[in-house]
């Protein structure tokens, strides 16, 4: 393929996505397939971070947690993830790839409490590192995690995988057959023309940082290998 165009990468994977066709909880079969898509990044020389979400288990406000305190609800959305990140390393361990998970709640049986300098120091040593329990803020979305961590470790790039559809469009292109999609757009053309994918503190966070980010169709696993070596696919949302 020759040299990829990213030295380090944050993935973003929804819940969903490893829930597979099920549609919730974990599939095995899919976190391995993920797994080895992850794998093929890491022999690239890639550094990979792993921000993942939690809806295939507990969704928020919209779904499972109607009628509770938002803050209680968005906790146990955050234990979630945790599963889903544990699932994940076991995942990258079965195909051989080093990996360590760090949480924002700490859990110390289970993951490390996640320290900055910590997960840069894994990465230069080859390793994956999977991100939990968000910010270890309600209030919080995991797309904002993926946009904190981000700038945090000062990756190159944030990749997206979105279950049902391969790009952004300005409307549902599950609804709408005329539905336009976007090759390039701006952080600020996604503000203003309201387009829903990931929250607005997430695309503040992306564009005062100047992070480009890569929303791509996660039902192709080989589009997670395509997106981290730089090939054009999706849509790439970057500067202002």
């Amino acid at each position: 393929m020759g040299a990829a165009k990213y030295k380090r990468v944050v993935l973003k994977l929804s819940g969903e996505s490893l829930a597979g066709d099920q549609g919730f909880g974990i599939n095995p079969a899919v976190v391995e397939t993920i797994a080895k898509q992850i794998k093929r990044v890491h022999e690239e020389g890639i550094d990979v971070a792993i921000v993942v979400g939690g809806g295939n288990i507990w969704r928020g406000l919209s779904g499972s947690a109607k009628g509770m305190d938002r803050a209680q609800a968005d906790y146990m959305g955050m234990l979630a993830t945790c599963m889903n990140a544990l699932a994940m390393q076991d995942g990258l361990q079965q195909v051989g790839v080093p990996s360590r998970v760090q949480t924002a709640i700490e859990m110390r049986q289970v993951a490390e409490p996640y320290i900055r300098g910590k997960a840069i120091r894994h990465m230069e040593k080859g390793r994956v590192v999977i991100f939990g329990a968000g910010t270890g803020n309600p209030y919080f979305s995991t797309d904002t995690t993926a946009a904190l961590r981000a700038a945090e470790i000062k990756a190159d790039v944030i990749l997206m995988g979105k279950k049902g559809t391969d790009g952004i469009y300005d409307s549902d292109p599950n609804k709408n057959p005329d539905a336009k999609k976007f090759d390039e757009l701006s952080y600020s053309e996604i503000l203003a023309r309201r387009l829903a994918i990931m929250d607005s503190t997430a695309t503040s966070l992306c564009m005062d940082n100047d992070i480009p980010l890569v929303v791509f169709n996660i039902e192709d696993y080989e589009n997670i290998y395509r997106a981290a070596v730089g090939e054009v696919i999706g849509t790439t949302v970057g500067g202002n």
